[in-house]
């Protein structure tokens, strides 16, 4: 009894002993952290003042509060009393515990370094890749992109997939083509049809003329004389025009007499007269 008496009046002891250490080491995080909270602000602000790229400025500000919050713990830690050279073992078994369970994470960062140093997108572009990933770039952070889909959905790809597979960035070009198929009857004037349906491109500014429309005979189908037509509009109203041109054309066939079949079977009887 008296050896437990005696280990618990050593140790409340060196617990008092060491309580302002504690308190300081408490009061300087609560303060760090407001400080760091405080730092990030000001170079958020000059970030924006000094109109840094948007991608480049969320994940240059969450590498710096990473930064931040590791140099904190160490000075709480050394604050609060433990040596330097049991903090360098802690610290490096931690580092490599930490490395071989977060591989994919490590991965991830590797990821985002690498898309801001080439740029494949920046914020506000609408990409897709190989992956499946569509979406409006909102924000590129250390570990994760974040994009809202067409959906409006929010959508958090891993920057290592995401540098590592095929891009298609719709927002680096100025114009962009689109290819549909109309059908037509087979006692259509084929140049006919193809003179109503250039008519409606000359009408709407959305269609460019350079480069030129084309409208050709992609298919005798079973059917159908199948026309391929191929336009090109400026990005910003590309499906506006989309939604709209399709319509257009088909009017327009009507308003001609021009039939779009639809899919037909002919159906031969033959009678037996020998009867």
């Amino acid at each position: 009894m008296n050896k437990i008496l005696n280990s618990l009046h050593n140790f409340l002891g060196d617990l008092l002993s060491d309580l302002p250490r504690y308190v300081a080491g408490l009061i300087i995080l609560l303060v760090g952290l407001y400080v760091v909270k405080l730092i990030v602000g000001i170079i958020g602000r000059r970030f924006v003042k000094r109109d840094l790229d948007k991608s480049l400025r969320g994940f240059l500000l969450s590498l710096i509060q990473i930064i931040l919050y590791i140099a904190l713990v160490v000075v709480v830690i050394g604050v609060m009393g433990f040596k330097s050279m049991s903090l360098t073992a802690i610290f490096g078994a931690a580092g490599l515990t930490v490395g071989l369970a977060l591989q994919g994470s490590l991965s991830n960062f590797a990821g985002g370094v690498l898309i801001l140093l080439f740029k494949p997108f920046k914020v506000g572009d609408y990409i897709t890749n190989s992956g499946g990933t569509v979406g409006t770039v909102e924000k590129i952070d250390l570990l994760y992109t974040t994009l809202t889909n067409d959906d409006g959905l929010k959508v958090y790809s891993p920057n290592g997939a995401l540098a590592n597979s095929v891009i298609t960035n719709y927002s680096a070009i100025s114009s962009r083509r689109f290819s549909f198929v109309v059908g037509v009857s087979y006692n259509t004037n084929i140049k006919e049809a193809q003179r109503v349906i250039h008519e409606i491109f000359l009408q709407h500014d959305e269609i460019l003329k350079d480069p030129t429309p084309l409208i050709f005979v992609k298919n005798l189908g079973e059917s159908s004389i199948d026309l391929s037509i191929q336009i090109w509009m400026k990005r910003e109203v590309y499906w506006d025009t989309v939604f709209k041109i399709q319509q257009l054309v088909k009017e327009a066939l009507d308003a001609s007499g021009i039939e779009i079949p639809f899919p037909q079977t002919d159906l031969h009887i033959v009678s037996d007269n020998t009867k």
